[in-house]
């Protein structure tokens, strides 16, 4: 007998809020006047008017763009006539590699094997003999220049700056076997090469 008491009782409950709410939706008015968001306006100033006339008229936009274009005939280019021109390089520039020699005409290499150690691309490959006075010269010394990934650690880790990578950086080829440098590449490299690599390390000896 309880639980229907209750039941009856939330039944009275809910129908007398219905009762109250039903004036209030009666009362409640249906909107029709909308206002639509960033819809532009439009203008009946008569300045913005002539201003488009105008440029529609004369051309504006048109002589303004050839303005430009004859301000920039009369400028310096900023391009430059390659092949026949060329910028200027930096001292440390990585270019062609190249392996120097003593002025003497004997090479530098001591066939230490650090470049051959220390380079990350595994590019390089050295095989050396002692010689008659008991020093030791390479026998061979390639370099892939496939491989090669111009990151310098060769020039740096040389300690008689034997293995240097030069300014030339004009050296396309056609196939890939003409990329795979041997010592007598290397070394006609350096000789073509050795005033500019020797003005570049020195202005450059400060920092090493």
């Amino acid at each position: 007998m309880a639980t229907l008491k209750v039941f009856s009782t939330r039944g009275k409950i809910h129908s007398l809020i219905r009762q109250g709410l039903q004036p209030l939706c009666a009362t409640q008015q249906v909107r029709t006047n909308y206002v639509h968001v960033g819809q532009k306006e439009q203008e009946l100033e008569w300045s913005p008017i002539m201003d488009r006339a105008a440029t529609s008229v004369f051309w504006n936009e048109l002589i303004k763009g050839l303005g430009i274009c004859f301000a920039m005939i009369l400028k310096e280019p900023a391009t430059i006539n390659y092949p026949f021109e060329k910028g200027p390089l930096s001292p440390r520039f990585r270019g062609e590699h190249a392996l120097r020699r003593y002025p003497s005409g004997e090479e530098r290499c001591i066939a230490c094997k650090l470049c051959e150690a220390i380079c990350p691309a595994q590019a390089i490959t050295i095989e050396a003999e002692p010689r008659s006075d008991g020093s030791r010269r390479t026998t061979r010394y390639d370099i892939d220049m496939t491989k090669c990934i111009y990151c310098g650690f060769c020039q740096e880790a040389c300690p008689v700056d034997a293995i240097v990578e030069g300014p030339n950086f004009e050296y396309s080829t056609e196939t890939r076997e003409e990329l795979l440098y041997n010592k007598e590449k290397l070394l006609s490299n350096g000789d073509k090469w050795e005033p500019e690599i020797a003005a570049n390390l020195q202005a450059d000896y400060l920092y090493r």
